[in-house]
Parts: structure tokens; sequence; C-alpha cells
């Protein structure tokens, strides 16, 4: 469960504690429940970046706030300077891989508002998700991007990313 090294890494870096990226100078820190509304916010934008119909706009909310709480996920936002706000924020769960007989993660979403693209916000919530990862001894960081997302894309192979040949199957059970 992320309880164990979500809210605590075991590098002092728990709710409310935070990192600045040396090369951007973004901070960035692990969600808690304070963070929720802000959170909530972010995850809004990145449901409306990918079109995703929410009926009720309370449940992003509600859904953050469920996957903290148990501690199913990782949560991270990030305050880029120059820009009133947080502008960022990744997620992540962990997953098991049986290629590598370990502990892999996913890092299911990371969004980064408009006003604060271009501020090395996204490069350093990745960034801190790879330093995170690698601190816990996960196998690898696995994400998945849209087809025409060329900037995340961009990005994501200049961290060291490689698009793998696998396809990726999804069935709609609702």
């Amino acid at each position: 469960m992320f309880g164990q090294w979500g809210t605590q890494d075991g590098l002092g870096n728990g709710i409310g504690s935070t990192v600045t990226d040396e090369g951007s100078g973004v901070v960035l820190r692990v969600a808690g429940e304070a963070d929720l509304d802000t959170a909530a916010d972010l995850f809004r934008g990145y449901l409306d970046f990918y079109e995703v119909d929410v009926k009720d706009a309370d449940s992003p909310r509600q859904f953050l706030a469920e996957r903290i709480a148990r501690g199913e996920s990782l949560v991270l936002l990030a305050d880029a300077p120059g820009v009133a706000g947080t502008v960022g924020f990744a997620q992540v769960y962990q997953a098991f891989s049986s290629l590598t007989l370990g502990t892999a993660w996913i890092l299911n979403d990371l969004y980064v508002a408009p006003a604060g693209r271009r501020t090395g916000a996204g490069r350093a919530l990745l960034r801190e998700v790879l330093r995170r990862a690698r601190a816990a001894g996960v196998a690898g960081v696995q994400l998945e991007t849209a087809y025409d997302n060329h900037v995340a894309q961009g990005l994501y192979e200049s961290e060291g990313f490689v698009r793998e040949e696998f396809h990726v199957y999804f069935h709609d059970l609702g």
C-alpha cells in the first residue's frame, strides 16, 4: 500500500514536506487531506483534457480522498515559481510485475494546468516520481498517454521512458 511509502518515503518526505527541483525551482509536495480541494481542481483539469464527462462535480475530489485516505495512491503536487497557486499533479499506483518478479509503479495521471506549462513542473513531477520509485526499490515505472499527446511523449522519452511494443487493451464493463 502507498501508505507505507506514499506518505513517508524513508527520505523524510512525508505529507506536507516539500522538495525543490534544482533545475526549475518547482516545489513539490505529497498531497494530504488538506490539499484535496487543490488536487481535485487539477484532477478535473486532467479529466477535461482527456474529455472525460464527469456527471457529479464532486466525484473527482471523492475519488482522490478515498485513494489518499486508504493509502492506495501517491499524489504529488507542484508549485512553479512566478505562477500563483499549485499548477500540477501526479498520481501513482502500486502494481506488481510478473515479468520482473517485483513491484512496479503506474504513473496513472500527470497534469499541468495551462498557467503552469513551460515552467518545468511536468518534468519535476516526473523526476520526483522516479526518485521515489528508485528509493522504494521499485522495478520500474509504467505510464500511458494519448497517441496525439506529442508534448508528453517527448517529455517521457527525454527522461528515459521507452515506448514498448505491447498493445494495451481495455474492456469497458460500465
